[in-house]
């Protein structure tokens, strides 16, 4: 659906150039969830705006659908956008028209025909829960609701694609996981393909199938929601898990400790069976929970324990063993004392 090759965006500034996206490629398949990470100045915005050109390329390609849209002319492009919708964290919806003149505007300007315009909106509304609001101005809603407003203008062409910048980071908790769930009702019921840059990776956990980490205009990981959780290669990927998942234990905690502190990463359903109580009765080891919890990330269970291991060496070594074969990651945090 979205095929990004070798995309670079360089700006020029009075100081000299700067690297926005470098070197970027990504793919982002039909009707699934794409989340981008990354702090702030990462260059995920830049790469969003790439997809649909509000910011030409320095260099690269974007093919959306099958199209090269760096290769249309500006009629073209201007065709080619009407089927790329795009939601911001600021709404920036119109201020002195009411929520269904703002959503009636974008189908205006696509030239839909007079007729069509009034179900077209009434559907939107009804869609994304505001039929009650249409005759309401923007100042008179919540914040939620004018994020509903822009997602129903959004959709008002029809999009094969939803471009979300940084769409709930405005928003307070409860707020984010009603959007959240729109988005995903609308993924599922349109079949429409969302692309969403986030800073918050409880964003990502709760509505993305693959996601991407940036990291100085570049992608530094990827791969499934899910994998990326359960096994983070880089740095960065893993602060950002911690924010979520966090495991870390008071150094008062682990100074008692005198074996050898291990994690235990199980994936899938073996998350939910007794793998750790099974190597306890079955090896001379003793073990001392420090932390622990399942995750369900996709509705795929994740566990992940933090445990002291006590008894011969030997014994923690077959013991260990014994767990990696059934499934599990292991790793040693901390060898004994």
């Amino acid at each position: 659906m979205i095929d990004i090759q070798n995309l670079s965006k360089i700006y020029k500034t009075k100081s000299g150039t700067v690297t926005g996206v470098d070197n970027v490629s990504l793919t982002v398949y039909e009707g699934e969830i794409f989340g981008i990470v990354g702090y702030s100045g990462a260059g995920k915005s830049s790469l969003l705006r790439c997809i649909n050109l509000l910011e030409r390329p320095t260099l690269g390609t974007i093919r959306v659908d099958g199209v090269d849209l760096t290769s249309l002319k500006s009629e073209e492009l201007r065709a080619a956008r009407l089927k790329i919708g795009m939601i911001f964290q600021h709404f920036y919806l119109i201020s002195q028209k009411t929520v269904y003149e703002n959503i009636a505007f974008a189908l205006k300007a696509a030239n839909l025909p007079k007729n069509q315009v009034q179900k077209r909106v009434e559907d939107l509304l009804e869609m994304v829960g505001l039929s009650d609001k249409k005759d309401v101005y923007p100042s008179q809603l919540s914040g939620g609701q004018k994020q509903r407003v822009g997602i129903a203008r959004a959709l008002a062409n029809d999009p094969k694609v939803l471009l979300c910048d940084e769409a709930t980071s405005a928003l307070d908790p409860t707020t984010t996981k009603s959007i959240l769930n729109l988005l995903k009702k609308i993924n599922k019921e349109l079949n429409i393909t969302i692309v969403l840059i986030t800073h918050e990776m409880n964003v990502v956990k709760e509505i993305c199938n693959r996601m991407a980490i940036m990291q100085e205009g570049r992608v530094i990981e990827e791969g499934s929601v899910y994998d990326v959780f359960a096994s983070p290669k880089a740095d960065l990927t893993k602060e950002f898990i911690e924010s979520v998942v966090s495991f870390e234990i008071p150094d008062v905690i682990l100074d008692g400790c005198e074996g050898p502190i291990v994690k235990v990463t199980f994936r899938g359903q073996v998350a939910g069976e007794g793998v750790i109580s099974d190597m306890l009765q079955t090896f001379q080891v003793k073990g001392n929970f420090l932390h622990g919890s399942i995750e369900y990330i996709q509705d795929l269970p994740l566990g992940i324990f933090i445990m002291e291991l006590k008894g011969k060496q030997e014994e923690i070594q077959a013991a260990l063993t014994y767990v990696e074969k059934r499934a599990a990651q292991v790793e040693v945090l901390r060898d004994g004392i």
